[in-house]
C-alpha cells in the first residue's frame, strides 16, 4: 500500500555538480556549458585542472581568476583548482554530478569511456553529457591558442574578460 507522505517529512537534496577541465583558455562554448550547467544544479564547481607534468598555455591561477570574472553573472557557480583525480574531488566536495560537454561524435565517444572509468572510481558521481550549442560546437580551446598565437581577432570565440586579456598582452 502507499502512503502519503507526511506534511512533517521533508524530502533534501541538493544537486551539486562538477565541470572539470583546463580551460586553457575559457571559451564561449565553456561558458555555454556553464550556463546551462548553473540551471541544472543547485551549486556548480568549475575545476580547472593543474596538470604538474604540463606547462600550461595561461598559467593555472590565472585561468581561474578569468573564468570567476567570466562567470560573475551566475550566482550558484564557483571556481577552484585541483590536482589529482576529478572524482576525488567530487567526492571531496560533496558533488554527486560531473557536467562534460559534447560537440560531436568523437567528443561523445571519449566523454563516455571516461564516464565509464569514473564510474568504476566512484559510483556515486553520475557524469552529465550535455550537447554544446551549435554556435559554440566548432570552438576549441586549441583553436583559440592558435588564433592568438596568430595574432587573430578572439572577440567572437571567448567571454569578454578573457579576449580583454589578451588584447592587453
Amino acid at each position: 500500500m502507499i502512503r502519503p507522505i507526511s506534511s512533517n517529512y521533508k524530502l533534501s537534496f541538493t544537486a551539486k555538480g562538477i565541470y572539470p577541465g583546463s580551460f586553457d583558455p575559457f571559451t564561449n562554448g565553456h561558458l555555454d556549458m556553464v550556463e546551462k550547467g548553473s540551471k541544472l544544479f543547485d551549486k556548480l564547481t568549475i575545476v580547472v585542472a593543474k596538470n604538474p607534468d604540463k606547462t600550461g598555455f595561461l598559467p593555472v591561477e590565472q585561468r581561474a581568476k578569468l573564468i570567476k570574472e567570466s562567470v560573475k553573472h551566475l550566482k550558484n557557480v564557483d571556481v577552484d583548482i585541483y590536482e589529482g583525480i576529478t572524482v576525488d574531488y567530487a567526492k571531496n566536495h560533496n558533488a554527486n554530478f560531473m557536467l562534460r560537454g559534447i560537440r560531436n561524435s568523437k567528443d561523445y565517444e571519449e566523454e563516455a569511456t571516461l564516464a565509464d572509468i569514473n564510474s568504476k572510481l566512484n559510483k556515486d558521481i553520475e557524469t552529465v553529457l550535455l550537447p554544446t550549442d551549435p554556435k559554440t560546437a566548432s570552438i576549441s580551446s586549441t583553436l583559440v591558442r592558435k588564433l592568438i598565437s596568430l595574432g587573430a581577432d578572439i572577440s567572437s570565440f571567448v567571454p569578454e574578460p578573457i579576449y580583454n586579456f589578451f588584447k592587453k598582452v
